[in-house]
C-alpha cells in the first residue's frame, strides 16, 4: 500500500515537472570523418514510443537548407545510392564535403515526439588560399589584405606573414609589435592597415591551416607604402595654367590677324506698312482723286 503511494506521487512529481521517461539519444553526436571515406549516424530511442514508432531522419546544411534523408522509412531519391539505414542509424559508404552540417533523428509514437542531433564535420585538408595585396598604398591610408580558402572543412584559420616573419593576431601583447597598428582576423583572413606607414612596406603572404590536413599559403606579394607626391601635383597644376594660357594668347592673335571669321552685322530694314487702295461707289481713289472705272458707263 505505502509503495503504490510512493509511486503515485513520483508519477504526478513527473508529470508536473515535465519529466518523461520518453527519449532518444545519439552514442556520438559530434561525428568527424575524413572526405570519400564511410560512417554512421547513431539514434536510439527508449521503448516508450512502442513497436510502431516512427522514425525520419532530416538533414541541414551549413546554408541553413534542409531536406529528408529518411522519410516514411525509405530513403530519399538524392541519398538512395549512397546511404542506407540499419535499425534506426544511418550507414554513409561515403561522403563528401556537402555533407558538413547536422543531422536531426526524429522519433514519434504514443502520442509523443523527440529528437536528438547529430552534427557531421566532414575533414577536409586546405588548398592554397587565394590572397589579394595591394601593391602601392599612400602613407595615411586604409590598406587592406584578403586571404581565403574555399576548400577547407573545418573552416581554417588564417595567419599572415610579413617579410617572413609571423605577424601576431594581438600585436599589443607583443613587446617587438608594440608600434604596430594593423588588425588581423584570423577567421575572416583580413589584415587591415587603417592608417598605412612607410614601415608597413614589405613582402607579405597568408597561410590557411585547419586540423584535416597540412597548412597552406599563397605566394608572397610586396606592398609598397609611399608619401603622397604633392611635387608632381604641383608641376601638373603649373602645366596645365600653361596650356590654357598658351591657348588663350593663339586665340587673341588669331582674331588680331583676321584668322577668325568675323561675325556678319545684320543690316535693319525699314518698316514698310501696306495700305490697301479705298473703294468708294466703285471708284478707286487715286493720288487723292477719284478715277471713274472704263466699265462705268452711262
Amino acid at each position: 500500500m505505502r509503495f503504490n503511494r510512493l509511486l503515485s506521487v513520483a508519477l504526478f512529481v513527473c508529470a508536473a515537472t515535465g519529466v518523461s521517461s520518453f527519449s532518444v539519444t545519439s552514442s556520438n553526436p559530434d561525428v568527424k570523418v575524413k572526405e570519400n571515406e564511410g560512417v554512421d549516424l547513431t539514434c536510439s530511442y527508449s521503448a516508450d514510443f512502442g513497436a510502431d514508432a516512427r522514425v525520419e531522419w532530416k538533414f541541414k546544411d551549413m546554408k541553413g537548407s534542409q531536406t529528408y534523408i529518411v522519410y516514411d522509412k525509405k530513403i530519399t531519391a538524392p541519398y538512395a545510392s549512397r546511404v542506407e539505414m540499419f535499425g534506426n542509424n544511418l550507414r554513409f559508404s561515403k561522403v563528401t564535403r556537402n555533407d558538413n552540417g547536422v543531422y536531426d533523428c526524429e522519433v514519434s509514437g504514443n502520442g509523443q515526439f523527440r529528437e536528438t542531433r547529430v552534427k557531421l564535420t566532414v575533414l577536409v585538408p586546405p588548398s592554397a588560399p587565394v590572397c589579394r595585396v595591394p601593391t602601392s598604398v599612400t602613407t595615411g591610408k586604409k590598406a587592406l589584405l584578403s586571404c581565403f580558402d574555399k576548400d577547407g572543412s573545418p573552416p581554417p584559420q588564417y595567419k599572415w606573414y610579413k617579410d617572413g616573419t609571423l605577424l601576431p593576431a594581438d600585436p599589443s601583447k607583443i613587446a617587438a609589435f608594440k608600434n604596430a597598428t594593423y588588425r588581423l582576423n584570423q577567421y575572416t583572413g583580413n589584415l587591415e592597415f587603417p592608417a598605412s606607414k612607410k614601415m608597413d612596406t614589405a613582402e607579405y603572404y597568408c597561410e590557411a591551416s585547419n586540423s584535416a590536413g597540412p597548412a597552406q599559403r599563397c605566394r608572397a606579394m610586396r606592398m609598397e607604402v609611399r608619401d603622397m607626391n604633392t611635387g608632381g601635383i604641383v608641376a601638373g597644376v603649373i602645366v596645365a595654367l600653361l596650356l590654357v594660357g598658351l591657348l588663350a594668347l593663339g586665340v587673341w592673335y588669331a582674331n588680331k590677324k583676321g584668322y577668325l571669321p568675323k561675325k556678319s552685322e545684320s543690316k535693319s530694314k525699314p518698316n514698310v506698312l501696306y495700305q490697301p487702295p479705298s473703294v468708294y461707289g466703285g471708284e478707286e481713289e487715286e493720288d487723292g482723286e477719284f478715277k471713274q472705272k472704263s466699265s462705268f458707263v452711262v
